[in-house]
């Protein structure tokens, strides 16, 4: 039997794919190429941006007329010109039917409701309710009739969230968050904080060893609020010692892990413990999302982050004293409801001041169920548009500012990909995430080489492999 993905939103998501992807690979499912031809596909939503959850209900639609095919109804009644592979499967196999699931925090914020507006789906699976995919499948290989989920008020990590094949994966170590901050909906879809136990964490680990990956990214909404069980001295394990936990871990048992990344972090759980972990252990790698979602502090207030500008840059001056080869990503959401002209400003000084190596930039988009979408004062889509245009327009700036300033260096990367404009250069990435191009043989895929950077074109280094 065959199965297909697809999957929105976060890391997390991916993570979350990956580890059902895991449960079906188990039991001898295979991938198809195409969803028209599974027996199984499983949409993983995400709810952070109305614009999402818009593209999800576009697909709902569309599968509801490839069942439809799948099953030999007439089919002068939908566009064959996009469903020209489902036909032609439903000629060849006659007719069997496609499960479709939808889960992640979209099915989690509409649960029930999704199924009454989009009766297409057959199971709906929230972000608590993952445990049920065992016989969720099952149901599907022994062709049962679905039946109802019943969602659950705990969270439960799979023991791996691995992708077959890859040399770079996803670990993750917490889930939810406890901040509210009054634009957000993941606290509501995601649920209150909760931490991965230690040993769950380390046994994930040995699992990757043993597949040869070569990098880990540990996973949370909130990844730096991490807090573990007791240790052995009856101290609680918070993500700082957690961190040596794991550095100590893959020395001792000579795993070929070689970098560790974590992503996202809260300016307000970056610790100088952390920095001091960070700077004592070479595994971590020196690049940081870290969001600052803006840089006045009414505004900050009113969104209810837990940390002031001030504290922010000082985080960032912190950060480049004692990491000096670190670069910093972060968040910059323009057009929060209230935002003056003067408010505004107050983002391309931030970003003045610290220069991120890059951002990811989106003007206030209102979500239903959070605080803020009841604020007065909201600003007019074509005036958060004009903002966004600004702050994109900065960052490209700094961007090229940034890493203009690495030209020259020698630097380590880990080979990734074959790039699509020419065969005979891969494209790797440097432990601060930045994007290399380089003439090398494909054989050196998943390798950690030396690059000399040449130049650079667009956000994108260019160079030559070292020999040694």
């Amino acid at each position: 039997m065959k199965y297909f993905f697809e999957t929105y939103g976060c890391e997390m998501n991916i993570a979350e794919s990956a580890s059902v992807e895991q449960l079906l690979i188990s039991r001898s499912w295979e991938k198809a190429e195409h969803p028209e031809e599974a027996n199984l596909v499983i949409i993983n939503t995400c709810s952070v941006r109305g614009t999402a959850e818009q593209r999800i209900l576009g697909r709902l639609g569309y599968f509801e007329g490839v069942k439809k095919i799948r099953m030999g109804e007439s089919k002068e009644k939908f566009r064959l010109e996009d469903m020209k592979i489902a036909a032609r499967f439903q000629e060849k196999n006659g007719k069997i039917p496609l499960t479709l699931v939808v889960m992640g925090c979209m099915a989690q914020r509409l649960l029930d409701d999704l199924k009454k507006m989009y009766p297409v789906v057959d199971y709906v699976v929230g972000t608590f309710g993952k445990y049920k995919f065992g016989e969720i499948i099952q149901a599907v290989e022994n062709g049962n009739k679905p039946f109802k989920i019943k969602d659950e008020e705990t969270y439960t990590f799979a023991p791996v969230s691995y992708e077959q094949g890859a040399f770079s994966t996803f670990v993750p170590i917490m889930h939810g968050c406890n901040n509210f901050c009054t634009y957000c909906i993941v606290p509501y879809v995601r649920g209150r904080e909760v931490s991965r136990r230690v040993d769950q964490i380390l046994a994930e680990i040995d699992f990757l060893s043993r597949a040869n990956v070569k990098e880990i990214t540990l996973l949370g909404q909130n990844v730096n609020a991490y807090r573990g069980e007791k240790d052995e001295k009856g101290l609680e394990t918070n993500f700082p010692k957690l961190l040596t936990k794991i550095c100590r871990h893959i020395e001792e048992t000579k795993s070929p892990i070689k970098w560790i990344r974590f992503e996202s972090s809260n300016p307000n759980d970056f610790s100088d413990e952390l920095i001091e972990v960070i700077k004592n252990h070479r595994q971590i790698c020196r690049g940081f999302h870290i969001a600052a979602q803006h840089g006045n502090n009414e505004i900050l207030k009113r969104m209810n982050r837990k940390n002031t500008r001030e504290e922010f840059i000082e985080l960032s001056r912190k950060l480049k004293q004692n990491l000096p080869e670190c670069q910093i990503i972060t968040d910059l959401m323009v057009g929060f409801p209230g935002e003056t002209d003067g408010q505004f400003k107050d983002i391309l000084s931030l970003m003045e001041e610290v220069k991120f190596e890059s951002s990811f930039m989106y003007y206030y988009n209102p979500r239903e169920g959070t605080p803020a979408a009841r604020y007065e004062n909201q600003i007019p889509l074509e005036e958060k548009k004009a903002r966004l245009a600004k702050v994109i327009e900065l960052q490209g700036k700094h961007t090229t500012e940034v890493m203009q300033k690495r030209l020259g260096e020698t630097i380590e990367v880990l080979c990734d990909i074959v790039s699509r404009n020419d065969e005979t250069e891969l494209l790797g990435k440097t432990e601060q995430n930045e994007r290399v191009a380089f003439k090398a043989d494909k054989m050196l895929i998943g390798q950690f080489v030396k690059v000399k950077i040449e130049s650079l074109q667009g956000n994108t280094f260019r160079g030559s492999l070292v020999t040694e």
